[in-house]
């Protein structure tokens, strides 16, 4: 073997524990550290390869990650369609670790200087982070588990995405585990050169180092606002075939009741029930509206649900035409309701089909029938505490931000909001659709990052798990457990949450102020590097 190759059959091993090393470092494992070495091995693999062969092992390791990672996505209680989904979505999202290293893995295996080495790393962060500006929006968009999100549980670490969005943690990792990887091709090429490999991770180390300093010190200096607004969540833990059934509307829209009712024997600031919570239409269904705004007129609090939402449609047509959307609906505690929300981010193949009158076929790959319509803008929604009579002191008016499902793990969308000038997200979600599963502790970790790129907590109501509140700097200060101590079952929580004082949250954050700037510099890097790249080649085919 030479020193730039490894052998074929070792070559897809090493591509493959790369593809579980990304696996294994989220939830429900969450062995974070080895999201660190997963791109080291990516390396590995593809070193001494073609283009051709360098992409085919990417693709490997894509596979394993996202197929373990996301082998959730077979709990969906329907037959047939679990197992499309999974593979057309695996599909998919492999061809992002496959472009990274077929860009990538030539460069850094040709680069023979540590000058070399260096900005070959530097840009494959930037190559790394402008594949997840991609992922986050092509097609819709599907930001989940990107490589940042690895680390949620690393507080003083992902202080990084108060500034650079999760985009900064994702480069700060890819940069060192390049350093990894030269790092130990220094052993192998020169093993009696005794500090050799040290130089490779020198600087990314002391950018990993000095990140972790100044966030700690940024948890040190943090202080929980005086302005405390207490939260009751509600969480049903109805199961996903009930809901599917309408006979079993009235069954667990009662179950819901007789739950929430036992949470409201405490007074509440703030009541929340999680996404489509109401079964049935609640601004047009008679009994719903007048439950549900006696509820909240009874008790005297104001209430956050999740409800479907329709708007007949102004064609002039007169066919009685609709469009049907996923809403957050907020009740005041005068009965009333005061406000809707749309939810913007659909889930393709979950809340519509993509494409279906020209490609009729895509039916086979989902259960659905009916389409969603996306919502047109963000809603903040505002909460006059004062027209409460069970309202706490302290609290003041209050505007909340409602993300509805995966919309808390959109960094640019939950951004969006920010222009209301929010108080605190409040996320309604329904992960029933894959049982007691990974996938609830997936989407916790990965809403992590909106309270610490935007300043504010965020409350997560969800149906089966996992209802929770995180503080701004990303810490889970409350998760909701049921009797047996799981996060899936039946139950409520009430939680006293500290809202930043408004003079901090203007102008707040630097990724509130700017957004994705750092991600977007990554894209332009990323650009102009492959355009080098392609000059390069052109003239040395020229010559």
């Amino acid at each position: 073997m030479t020193k730039d190759a490894v052998p074929g059959l070792t070559r897809h091993g090493v591509a493959m524990a790369a593809g579980l090393c990304l696996a294994l470092a989220f939830p429900p494992t969450g062995w974070a550290g080895l999201a660190w070495v997963g791109p080291a091995l990516m390396l590995l693999a593809g070193q001494g390869c073609t283009l051709g062969q360098r992409w085919r092992l990417g693709y490997l390791a894509g596979w394993v990650q996202h197929g373990l990672a996301l082998a959730w996505l077979w709990e969906i209680p329907v037959r047939g369609y679990p197992v499309l989904g999974w593979a057309a979505l695996v599909a998919y999202l492999a061809l992002y670790p496959a472009a990274w290293l077929a860009c990538v893995g030539g460069v850094l295996t040709r680069a023979r200087t540590w000058r070399g080495r260096t900005l070959a790393g530097l840009g494959a962060g930037a190559v790394w982070v402008a594949l997840e500006m991609l992922q986050a929006r092509l097609l819709g968009g599907f930001p989940w588990n990107l490589l940042g999100a690895s680390q949620f549980e690393m507080i003083p670490l992902i202080q990084l995405v108060s500034v650079t969005g999760i985009y900064g943690l994702s480069f700060l990792m890819v940069w060192t585990a390049v350093g990894l990887w030269a790092a130990a091709r220094a052993v192998w090429e020169e093993p009696f050169r005794r500090h050799g490999w040290m130089r490779e991770l020198a600087l990314p180390g002391l950018a990993v180092l000095v990140v972790f300093g100044w966030g700690w010190q940024r948890v040190r200096e943090y202080s929980d606002g005086t302005r405390l607004l207490r939260v009751t969540v509600v969480q049903p833990s109805i199961p996903q075939t009930w809901i599917w059934d309408a006979r079993e509307n009235e069954a667990r829209f009662r179950a819901l009741l007789d739950l929430t009712r036992r949470a409201l024997e405490e007074p509440t600031d703030l009541l929340v029930w999680p996404e489509a919570a109401v079964p049935m239409w609640l601004r047009y269904d008679p009994v719903a509206h007048a439950t549900v705004c006696e509820l909240a007129r009874q008790h005297g609090v104001w209430m956050i649900t999740g409800s479907d939402d329709a708007e007949p449609r102004d064609d002039g047509s007169g066919g009685g035409d609709a469009d049907y959307f996923n809403a957050a609906f907020l009740v005041g505690p005068d009965g009333r309701l005061q406000s809707v929300y749309r939810k913007m981010q659909l889930v393709m193949f979950g809340e519509y089909i993509p494409w279906v009158d020209v490609l009729p076929f895509l039916r086979w790959f989902t259960p659905i029938t009916g389409q969603y319509t996306p919502g047109r803008e963000p809603i903040v929604f505002e909460l006059a505490m004062a027209q409460s009579e069970r309202a706490s002191a302290g609290a003041g008016d209050v505007r909340a931000a409602p993300l509805i499902c995966f919309e808390d793990v959109f960094p640019h969308l939950a951004r969006r909001f920010l222009a209301g000038a929010p108080d605190l997200f409040v996320n309604l979600t329904n992960d029933g659709w894959f049982g007691q599963s990974a996938a609830q502790w997936q989407h916790a970790a990965n809403a992590v990052f909106r309270a610490v790129e935007t300043g504010r907590p965020l409350v997560r109501c969800t149906n089966n798990g996992l209802s929770a509140w995180v503080d701004p700097l990303g810490r889970i200060r409350a998760v909701l457990r049921d009797e047996r101590g799981t996060v899936y079952g039946p139950g409520w929580a009430i939680w006293t949450v500290p809202l930043p004082e408004r003079d901090l949250l203007n102008p707040g954050t630097v990724y509130a102020r700017y957004g994705d700037v750092w991600g977007w510099i990554c894209v332009a890097g990323a650009g102009l590097w492959a355009v080098g790249r392609l000059r390069g080649r052109w003239r040395a085919n020229a010559a």
